[in-house]
């Protein structure tokens, strides 16, 4: 089990999609490489790729990742419309700004090399950057994309930021149960006691605040943004379609006026399950267009909590503080798994990714709703004993079919454990989180490696398709 400290930021990150691991730790692992290696008189670059991020890198975009991670782009920040315009540049040109300061010779076709049937021992995700510099000096080191968008090496000791003494560390479910006994503490007096040893309680909450913002934002582009999914899979977008069929016509101007409608429409039972269904394809099409998401707790499973809280503030009133500490229990419950389990589909399969994703949605639904810690905790176990299993199975290796969909899965799930927990009493459930954190990571042990993000089982066999290079 890891001993590591872990931050609410750290299980949310902002980023681009469509994945954490084939993504967005690809492209951290370029820029670290960078602060660590680069030099001006680097006159060539090259990338090896292993395992599942060779065999589903180019459905996943692992090779744009790359790409950008080498420029220095910053993927909280990066202008998402220059993205393809920009590497469609590279492609052509054959010139890359190196690190955003000088431009070197470089062909995506064969100084990024996918190393189809070779996997490196450490983990299924390897990725390996080399410089050759003028004066014949090879400079290379090899990383790997662990899940969520964290990026290790194999001999890599916690950085200063991951080693730090907390008031109230958590390694288990049962920790957090001690500290709410002796302590009298909820879930969020926990993690904000602890984000305090990394920064005042103002940035957590401008941090916590932008998190919200971000996906928000997800949530809205997706609902407004038609067109057909990049890859060669001709997924076309469904949000924007379903969000009109359910406006039925009324006008709105932003995202404020647009809830304001949800509201004011009164929707049924019916029609609240289409909103939340909404809220999570939206967000996973963005993903899957290389939008920008919020990794929670990967990129993959991006749209369970985001539907989960927009859930909560369009139709239960969530405020602006509740959504907060939503965003600080949930963080926390993702913590766990990280440390007792995976959060890689490349290790655990899709339980990893979406039902964990459920797992911290129920958890924060849980304490909306009211829910004591027992409960709450109850409602992550529930949330993830119904995913132990979940195989990944890309199709194309892209992160659309069956991703997107089960997203929306996902966040019913997260709803659904949240109810049956405020509704029941936790001295009499056979198992705990504990228990089911365990069992997650036997069944990702005992699962076949077809099943874990190749595209080499399941449904990626199903359809015979041929995805084009990114």
């Amino acid at each position: 089990m890891s001993r590591e400290s872990i931050s609410t930021f750290d299980i949310f990150k902002i980023g681009v999609g469509p994945s954490s691991s084939h993504t967005l730790g690809p492209w951290r692992a370029g820029r670290l490489f960078l602060r660590d290696f680069y030099s001006p008189d680097v006159e060539r670059v090259q990338v090896d790729l292993y395992g599942s991020l060779a065999k589903t890198g180019r459905g996943h975009g692992t090779d744009i990742a790359v790409q950008l991670g080498l420029m220095d782009w910053d993927p909280k920040t990066c202008p998402v419309d220059e993205i393809n315009p920009t590497i469609a540049s590279l492609k052509s040109d054959r010139v890359m700004l190196l690190a955003g300061k000088h431009h070197i010779s470089f062909n995506p076709e064969t100084d990024i090399v996918f190393h189809m049937d070779e996997t490196l021992p450490f983990h299924p995700n390897g990725i390996k950057y080399t410089f050759w510099l003028k004066n014949s000096e090879v400079r290379s080191r090899t990383y790997y994309s662990v899940g969520g968008g964290f990026v290790v090496t194999e001999d890599e000791e916690l950085g200063e930021n991951r080693c730090v003494l907390l008031p109230y560390p958590i390694q288990h479910a049962a920790d957090i149960v001690r500290y709410a006994e002796l302590k009298e503490l909820t879930i969020p007096d926990m993690v904000r006691a602890n984000e305090r040893c990394w920064r005042p309680k103002e940035e957590t909450d401008a941090g916590l605040d932008e998190i919200w913002a971000t996906m928000r934002e997800c949530i809205y582009r997706g609902c407004h943004s038609e067109g057909v999914l990049p890859g060669g899979l001709n997924v076309t977008r469904r949000a924007k379609k379903l969000n009109a069929d359910l406006m039925s016509g009324r006008s709105y101007k932003g995202f404020d006026q647009w809830v304001e409608n949800m509201r004011y429409s009164s929707p049924n039972f019916q029609q609240t399950l289409r909103w939340i269904s909404i809220f999570a394809l939206a967000v996973n099409e963005e993903n899957a267009a290389f939008g920008r998401v919020v990794t929670a707790p990967t990129n993959g499973a991006a749209g369970v909590i985001p539907a989960v809280m927009m859930y909560g503030h369009t139709f239960l009133g969530f405020t602006h503080e509740q959504l907060r500490e939503f965003i600080l229990v949930a963080s926390e419950i993702g913590c766990l798994f990280k440390k007792g389990a995976t959060i890689s589909a490349a290790m655990g399969g899709c339980m990893a990714e979406i039902g964990v994703s459920s797992a911290m949605a129920a958890a924060g639904h849980a304490y909306m709703l009211g829910c004591d810690t027992a409960r709450i905790l109850m409602a992550a176990e529930i949330a993830m004993e119904h995913h132990l299993g979940l195989t990944c199975d890309p199709v194309g290796g892209l992160v659309q079919v069956p991703c997107i969909e089960r997203n929306t899965m996902g966040a019913m799930k997260a709803i659904t454990a949240a109810n049956i927990a405020l509704a029941s009493d936790p001295t009499l459930a056979k198992i705990s989180l504990d228990d089911v954190i365990v069992t997650m990571w036997e069944t990702a042990l005992d699962m076949n490696s077809r099943y874990k993000e190749t595209s080499e089982g399941g449904l990626a066999l199903r359809i015979p398709v041929i995805v084009p290079e990114c």
